[in-house]
Order: structure tokens, then sequence, then C-alpha cells
């Protein structure tokens, strides 16, 4: 999630997509009912999941047992199965390693009531001795978001870090505990023009059937928010390759971009799995506040704090709504310090379990955290 020293984009660029973005903003009350919007309450019982050091793994790359979890554990997916909730979450293994510079693994936990997990004592996706070890070594697999498809797989989006370039990936289950890896997801599209290009954080639209929340084709493919600086679309006939929606000039097109002045001044980045709803495809994500020139001052510079956006069922690049205050920010001790200190309630994990909705989150890049609506 805070790679952004490696990312080539200017400031002046930053700020200059923010300002263009303004023009197309259509504010809620007089257009859309309130309703599209997801109010969320943190839980008593926060964190929910800590870094452990008793846990230890035998890592095929170095041959060699590394203690997997002991310097954090944050930004989990989530998703129901069998009436338990499953979260997977990413683990760091080396807490004197600088920020960035750990390698992260994917766990795995479950869950009867969505608060109190029990985790499986081994990674259940890692850097291997495979084909996909030039994408995902020696920074590891990060930032797990997973869905289900109407037939019962599990496809898990995540970020593959070599420290050179961040490549959003995929990989495949049909149990949660056997993963397939299937490589970058833009590795053919547009005859891999974004293979090599920095990207992250795929959010796959979903749609509330039957109390589970189902990937969901529109005109036959599935739809994907992505990225980090912006909220770019894709598209999809398998839910594993994918192909980026352009603009004429074959740059992307950025559907959502941020606000100057706002929370979400520096970055807006897609959270948990969007949801297809009758007023529209809310897509919850994450702001960053800049720094200096272009920074609110409602909150501290460099704060993750969450948003919400809505976007047009007939035309998925088209922005209905935004959420001008943040939803969730960080508030409480583990979220204000930890191994990003400037805080972060990044939100991640989206389920709906028990006819509530549960939100899991990431918390100064060290713990998570839950919030939940009735």
């Amino acid at each position: 999630m805070k790679h952004l020293l490696s990312i080539t984009f200017t400031l002046l660029a930053i700020l200059t997509s923010c300002k263009d973005a303004k023009k197309e903003l259509v504010n809620t009350p007089d257009d859309i009912d309130e309703k599209w919007m997801l109010g969320f309450d943190k839980t008593d019982i926060n964190p929910i999941m800590t870094p452990d050091s008793t846990y230890i793994f035998h890592d095929p790359v170095t041959d060699t047992p590394v203690t997997w979890q002991k310097a954090d554990v944050f930004n989990p997916g989530a998703i129901v199965r069998n009436d338990t909730v499953f979260v997977l979450f990413r683990a760091e293994d080396n807490p004197e390693a600088i920020l960035g510079g750990r390698t992260s693994r994917i766990g795995l936990a479950y869950s009867t009531n969505g608060i109190n997990f029990t985790k499986y004592p081994n990674p259940v996706l890692y850097p291997d001795n495979d084909q996909f070890a030039k994408w995902d070594q020696p920074g590891g697999i990060e930032d797990p978001r997973i869905v289900e498809t109407p037939d019962g797989e599990y496809i898990m989006l995540y970020t593959a870090w070599n420290m050179d370039v961040a490549l959003l990936s995929s990989a495949t289950s049909r149990d949660l505990r056997n993963w397939t890896k299937q490589g970058p997801v833009f590795e053919d599209a547009h005859d891999g023009k974004f293979l090599d290009v920095w990207s992250k954080s795929g959010s796959i639209v979903t749609e509330l059937v039957d109390g589970r929340l189902i990937a969901k084709k529109i005109n036959g493919k599935y739809l994907m928010y992505w990225g980090e600086l912006f909220v770019n679309l894709a598209v999809s006939s398998n839910g594993v390759d994918w192909e980026p929606t352009l603009k004429e000039s074959g740059e992307l097109l950025y559907s959502f971009t941020p606000t100057l002045n706002e929370f979400d001044s520096h970055l807006t980045e897609p959270g948990p799995p969007a949801l297809y709803t009758e007023n529209g495809i809310l897509l919850l994500y994450n702001g960053k506040n800049l720094s200096g020139e272009g920074a609110t001052t409602k909150y501290p510079e460099g704060t993750y704090c969450g948003g919400q956006v809505l976007f047009d069922k007939n035309d998925p690049t088209k922005m209905l709504a935004r959420l001008e205050t943040p939803f969730i920010c960080p508030s409480l001790p583990h979220e204000i310090s930890g191994q990003y200190k400037a805080g972060t309630t990044f939100i991640q994990g989206l389920v709906f379990f028990k006819q509530k909705w549960f939100l899991y989150y990431g918390t100064a890049d060290s713990m998570i955290g839950l919030a939940v609506k009735d």
C-alpha cells in the first residue's frame, strides 16, 4: 500500500488530474437518495488481529524457517463460506526492515462470529520457486481482495511486489486453502502494454445474492475498479485476465480521481469488492491526504481515511456521487502508531454476515480492525 516513492507520477500531474476531476463532481442530496451510502461503527473489540511471532513457516525460497507473522498483520480480504467468515490477511516477517522492505505472505483465518478468529498455521499464498518469482520476490504477496464467482470458485486479487514495480495479480481456489497463481492480470491486455506498469488494488463488482456477495457480470463481463493514485476500470470474461478501459489516445481512462483540499487529495485507491445496488455501483475506497500544497487541514497530512463513491450502472466509468466526508478515519491508538504512523484505516474486506455488514481494515500497516453496520 505504501510504495508511493517508487511511482513515477509527479505531484504536478496529480494536482492537475485532481483539478480536472473536481469539474465532474456531482453532489449527492439533490440527485440521489442518500440511502446509497453505508455507515459503520468500529467494534469495541479492536484490533481483532495482531502480529504473532509463534507462527513459524519453512520458507521455500530461503530454505529456512521464518516467523512469517512477527512484524505485522494487516490489509485483509474477507469472504463468507458455510456460515463462517474467512479472512485472508497480509503478514510481514521482519520488524527490523524498513517500510516496503519486508516480505509479505497471505494467511488465512476463520470465525463463526466475525470477530474472534482462528488462524491457520501456515500461509496459503507466498513467494515460491515458481514461474511467478520474478514478480513476487523478494517483496512478496500483498493486500488480498477476494470474491466468489457464480459457480463457486474464489478469485483473489493481490499485489505482487518484487521491490521494483508492483503488479496487480490473481489467484484462484475452490476451498480458500489451496490457491493457484494466475499471474499479473494485465499480462496479455492491449498486447502487453500494461504488464510492467505499476498496478494495485483490484475491486471486482459484486452483488448481494441470497445473503452472499457474488461477482456480477454486466453485459457478459466482470468489472473491476483498480489503481492507487487514481481509480480505473477494467473488464474480464473470466475474472483472472483483465483489460483496462482506455481513452482514444490509448492512455488509461481515469474513472475517479483525487479532490484537492479534501481527505482524498493525494490518492483514491479501491477498497473491498464494489457493490452493485439499485442506486448504482458503490465503491468503498481509501483516500489519502496530501502533504503540503493541496492537503486539507481537517485531517493530518498523509492520513488514510475511507470514502464512498457511486458509479452509474449503465456507464460504470461515470461517477454519480461522492461522499464528501470520510466515513472512517484513524482514531484509536493502534490506528495512528505502528508501521505507518501518519494513521491508517485501510478498508479492504467486506462481507454480509448474520444480517450485518462487516468491514475489515488494516490499521497503520500493523494490525486488523473491524467496523460493523446493522
